[in-house]
């Protein structure tokens, strides 16, 4: 039997005026976008974090430090690709993610196939080995008082025999 790695990842972003909002590396029409040093697209770090977990590789701050002005508003698919190769270098393939964004508005459902077929493009997977929900806070904490927005993922790597 392969071996199996199994990755969580979690991240969270401030709500910021004036910026663009992109989720999954697809920009969602909203008045207000995420405040960080790359385009801050939470759903995909959170990815990219669960990926470099089950390698033991660290996390996306190691690889790709907000200290280093080449990663400012860089497309975070770029680090999501990243993570994959450096699995691929150990001999693993990615096999599934399954992701939540957490987030008070807007409302997301309507950009759901989108948002999938765009990751599963970045990592070379077939659509129906990505899934990803949307939640709200119910208005606790600070994405429930509409002041950042948080995803999380898990994803299941196997070895290549």
């Amino acid at each position: 039997m392969a071996e199996l790695r199994i990755g969580q990842g979690w991240d969270v972003h401030r709500i910021a005026p004036g910026r663009p909002m992109i989720l999954g590396g697809v920009a969602i029409e909203c008045e207000f976008g995420l405040e960080g040093h790359s385009d801050a697209d939470v759903l995909a770090h959170a990815i990219t974090d669960a990926i470099l977990g089950a390698m033991a590789l660290g996390d996306i701050g190691m690889h790709f430090p907000d200290t280093d002005p080449q990663w400012r508003g860089c497309d975070s698919l770029v680090f999501l690709r990243h993570a994959l190769k450096s699995a691929e270098e150990k001999g693993f393939r990615l096999v599934n993610v399954d992701s939540t964004v957490i987030l008070e508005r807007p409302k997301l459902k309507g950009y759901r196939d989108g948002i999938r077929a765009r990751l599963a493009g970045a990592l070379g997977l077939d659509v129906s080995r990505v899934s990803v929900k949307f939640k709200t806070a119910e208005r606790v904490g600070p994405v429930g008082e509409g002041r950042a927005a948080e995803a999380q993922a898990v994803v299941l790597l196997e070895g290549v025999v």
